[in-house]
């Protein structure tokens, strides 16, 4: 019997899965978790934030091993993570840690590339929501800090992990989609590269999900304890790409929430739908696996909760969030909800004192106890993800009347259900481990332990894998206004 592994690295956490996936069976074990937690350091002028990605390849590569360990035959490895984060290298060696898209360097960057080409206009080239994270931007901060002197390569995260597996350096498409510089036809939009003076070859030869990238370096394969015919594969490497292969979906009417330390809330088409009203709305075109289009608008999501939590930890109390949860069901004061995609929430920090200084400059009425400070985040959450689905229907003329939410999200009943409640249409909730899944499923596809297209691995996943389905509250409940 052959298995798989997904490296799965979320923005607050790591895991290592390992998977039993053939015809009519999935079965899915996790063999390491660690965390993901943001380094600060001084650069001189002020403290910056980055990513310690040798530290998460470390604890990557130690839970590959285990995985060895448990395994009749890992045949192959799949990565994926976050999007628009990248390494600089030059002649193969890491020039520093990768910076943080939370880092607030990227102003600079924002100016630099919109003093050559409008946001309007560069919506029009590439398809892309305004974030001032995005990759392109990052980039034009680099080069306007001299930084792309001295640099001959960028790999984004997973890539810069499976160049460090096999030392084969390529760029997989969708997460290459995330940055900014791809055109809507999926190429690397090189007049837009030269317009901005970024190199042109910065980045290498772009690869399609299921690609194997070859086996593990000879020596890491003996460090490891794993066999040479071990194949690390690329698979749909961002994260969300990697969700949406696994959202149970049985016809073209429904939408997704991605749900995680970021809420993606969308829909999937056949092409990009680049339009005034994608641009109003702030809607993002980005490419799925086998070429489909993921029609999305991103949501601050869970970061708000796992913020406010940690805050309160910082202050002495020890509610875990199921606990402030429970309590926040029960909170019967109302409040309006808040602008989450406020830009004071994006960096960490003390979550709750900023959602009252939200409330108290507009001289509204705000939460005062920690249950209404919770409360108010997911009202707030599910008034965003219901206006997504509204906003993702109408621009793309998909008549939805399902609603999915997978990730971590879909463990949250009060979330689900408010959503619900809003939208007046069902929420099915599960799978919580979509990412991993559809990193293993493109894997084990790429190796010939399934076949089909999309819809046969949604549906494998569907027959192995429960979920909840949440109905409208409210008796003839319509499309109400977030």
């Amino acid at each position: 019997m052959s298995q798989v592994a997904a490296i799965d690295l979320g923005a607050t956490s790591g895991r290592v899965m390992l998977a039993d996936v053939g015809p009519g069976r999935l079965h899915l074990e996790q063999v390491a978790r660690f965390s993901n937690d943001p380094v600060q350091l001084w650069n001189g002028a002020r403290t910056v934030m980055h990513w310690d990605v040798p530290r998460l390849f470390s604890e990557a590569c130690r839970g590959l091993a285990e995985a060895g360990r448990r395994a009749d035959d890992l045949v192959a490895v799949g990565v994926d993570s976050w999007a628009v984060d990248y390494g600089l290298l030059r002649g193969g060696a890491l020039l520093g840690l990768p910076h943080h898209y939370r880092d607030a360097r990227t102003d600079v960057g924002v100016e630099a590339v919109h003093s050559r080409i409008g946001a309007r206009d560069l919506y029009q080239l590439n398809g892309l929501q305004f974030l001032p994270f995005t990759t392109v931007y990052q980039l034009a901060a680099e080069a306007a800090g001299g930084h792309l002197a001295v640099a001959d390569r960028a790999l984004l995260i997973p890539d810069l992990i499976g160049y460090w597996l096999t030392g084969r350096e390529v760029t997989e498409r969708t997460n290459a989609s995330t940055t900014g510089l791809l055109t809507t036809a999926g190429e690397w939009d090189r007049d837009l590269l030269d317009r901005l003076d970024l190199p042109a070859d910065l980045f290498p030869s772009l690869v399609e999900p299921g690609t194997t990238l070859g086996p593990l370096l000879p020596t890491l394969a003996e460090q490891l304890g794993l066999s040479s015919r071990t194949a690390v594969t690329s698979v749909a490497s961002h994260d969300t790409a990697s969700a949406v292969v696994a959202v149970p979906m049985a016809a073209e009417s429904a939408a997704y929430v991605s749900c995680g330390t970021w809420g993606l809330v969308g829909v999937e088409v056949p092409a990009p739908v680049v339009s005034e009203a994608g641009w109003q709305a702030n809607f993002t075109n980005e490419v799925g696996a086998d070429g489909r289009i993921r029609l999305l608008h991103n949501v601050m999501g869970l970061w708000l909760l796992s913020e406010t939590v940690r805050s309160y930890h910082h202050d002495g109390y020890d509610a875990d969030l199921p606990e402030l949860l429970a309590q926040a069901a029960d909170v019967s004061t109302r409040f309006d909800v808040f602008d989450t995609g406020d830009s004071r929430f994006l960096p960490p920090g003390d979550m709750p004192r900023r959602i009252r200084e939200w409330y108290d400059e507009r001289g509204m009425r705000g939460p005062s106890t920690r249950p209404e400070v919770v409360r108010v985040i997911v009202e707030s959450l599910a008034a965003d993800f219901a206006r997504g689905v509204q906003q993702a229907a109408d621009i793309s003329g998909v008549d939805v009347c399902t609603v999915h939410v997978v990730g971590g999200g879909a463990q949250n009943q009060l979330l689900c259900q408010l959503t619900a409640d809003r939208l007046g249409l069902p929420v099915v909730a599960g799978p919580v481990e979509a990412t991993a899944l559809g990193n293993v499923l493109i894997a084990a596809r790429a190796h010939h332990l399934i076949d089909g297209d999309l819809e046969a691995m949604r549906h494998l996943v569907a027959t192995e894998f429960p979920v909840h389905r949440y109905v409208p509250r409210s008796v003839g409940a319509g499309r109400s206004s977030p």
